[in-house]
């Protein structure tokens, strides 16, 4: 019986857990500034400061790799859940998030920005998007 009561709990408090895990948050006004800034600092170069992305992104370069997106509403990104994006910011456009050997000038910032960090970017991100694409997206999700 007391192992048992051990395991529910076990189970229980794993449960517990992971409710409590930190998420990608757009309507935190604290996460919400700290991804502003690191996005300035570490995104816009590529991404646009406007998340605009570079010109033609959509066309591969003279080196066959594609300009960096958009994130604003007229990318893709809003079509991806946070956890696609999250391991593609955090690994870069490697495996399981590219196919092998797919060239990107998508650097990994895992060694560079930590978790929570990749979080506020996303969410700076999200804060961005309209209010029927933040809609549009989470019907999106709802039904993969």
């Amino acid at each position: 019986m007391r192992l048992g009561r051990v395991a529910a709990f076990g189970f229980f408090g794993l449960l517990a857990a992971c409710g409590d895990a930190p998420r990608i948050d757009a309507t935190d006004a604290r996460q919400v500034a700290l991804g502003a800034g690191l996005y300035a600092k570490h995104c816009a170069s590529c991404h646009g400061v406007k998340l605009e992305g570079q010109p033609n992104w959509r066309r591969r370069l003279a080196n066959g790799r594609l300009p960096a997106p958009p994130h604003d509403a007229n990318g893709h990104s809003w079509h991806h859940p946070d956890e696609l994006l999250f391991g593609i910011t955090k690994n870069g456009l490697v495996p399981p998030y590219a196919p092998a050997g797919y060239a990107s000038d998508m650097p990994a910032f895992g060694g560079v920005l930590s978790d929570d960090e990749i979080r506020a970017v996303l969410a700076y991100i999200q804060s961005r998007w309209p209010k029927q694409v933040i809609e549009a997206r989470a019907d999106m999700l709802r039904g993969r």
